[in-house]
């Protein structure tokens, strides 16, 4: 069977599974890779190097011990403006960007306009990140936090279909 050809929008099943197997092992040998995948060598680099400069790949990271880096308490905190102008999302995305305890932050639907997600060494340290950064950040009306008591999983892998 033929694999698809591919272009920055479709995948075949080989590329797939070399996502999959990086995803979960960024540092594998690129003879391994292509051992787990069944290609020689030289077509797998060349896949992988395609798929960096399409953007499915994006970097390469480490996996870090958040409670050994005094960061092993979570909270997600709801945000809500104070007015939804354009000016104030700007100024409020610009600002949140700057902080570097929060990992994430989305745009939401609902009763709050943003949902970020920080991590921080303890209550204390969450109280100075919120009382003295987050909520002076521009055109912040509200927060609500939610802090984690226990994380069940978190994964940054995306579920790769097997259809192209």
């Amino acid at each position: 069977m033929k694999e698809k050809s591919n272009n920055a929008d479709t995948l075949g099943k080989i590329d797939r599974n070399i996502l999959r197997i990086l995803q979960k092992d960024g540092r594998i040998s690129y003879t391994d890779l292509a051992r787990q995948v069944g290609l020689s060598v030289t077509p797998c680099i060349e896949r992988v190097k395609r798929m960096e400069r399409s953007g499915h790949i994006l970097g390469y990271s480490a996996e870090l011990c958040p409670q050994k880096l005094a960061a092993g308490l979570v909270v997600f905190v709801q945000i809500r403006l104070n007015h939804t102008s354009q000016k104030n999302f700007e100024e409020f995305r610009s600002s949140v960007l700057d902080l570097e305890n929060v990992q994430s932050c989305f745009l939401v639907s609902g009763n709050y306009d943003y949902l970020l997600k920080a991590r921080v060494a303890d209550m204390g340290a969450y109280r100075e990140l919120l009382g003295n950064r987050i909520l002076k950040l521009p055109a912040v009306q509200e927060s609500t936090s939610y802090v984690v008591m226990e994380e069940l999983k978190e994964t940054m892998e995306i579920a790769i279909s097997y259809s192209g």
